[in-house]
């Protein structure tokens, strides 16, 4: 079962603002590529629309908080770790770490929630228990990993 995944990029010129460093905003971009990465690590997507009815994963919460800046190329690691899961609920815990920096360190942390949908066909979401399949392949992280 998983509790955590780690993702590497590079950041780009383009993610940065005026000052030289990476806007906050993609921060919450990282976090969902990080996400989506976990997912297909267990062979699933957010997004299920082979089933009858869809199922999706939408956010229902999000924050981050800043230790230090990101700049441009600078080689970032996502470490995304389950810090609870419930029936139809997942709380997710990002550590950003920028692995340029000697040594490495913690440029923030974040936090994000989200909630299995089914889509129903007049475009209405309904909260929905996580497919056991997907699940029984998810735990939450051990308590000393998310101080």
């Amino acid at each position: 079962m998983a509790y955590e995944f780690k993702l590497q990029r590079r950041v780009e010129f383009s993610e940065t603002d005026a000052a030289g460093i990476v806007h906050f905003s993609n921060f919450f971009r990282y976090m969902e590529s990080a996400e989506h990465a976990f997912f297909r690590s267990l062979g699933y997507s957010v997004m299920m629309r082979h089933l009858d009815p869809p199922l999706g994963f939408p956010r229902v919460h999000v924050e981050c908080d800043f230790k230090a800046p990101l700049r441009f190329e600078d080689l970032v690691e996502i470490h995304l770790l389950v810090r609870e899961k419930k029936a139809k609920v997942l709380s997710y815990l990002f550590k950003f770490h920028n692995l340029t920096a000697r040594p490495p360190v913690e440029v923030a942390r974040g936090i994000c929630t989200v909630v299995c949908v089914a889509h129903g066909p007049d475009g209405q979401l309904t909260s929905t228990r996580i497919p056991r399949e997907i699940a029984d392949r998810i735990q939450e992280a051990p308590a000393e990993l998310l101080a």
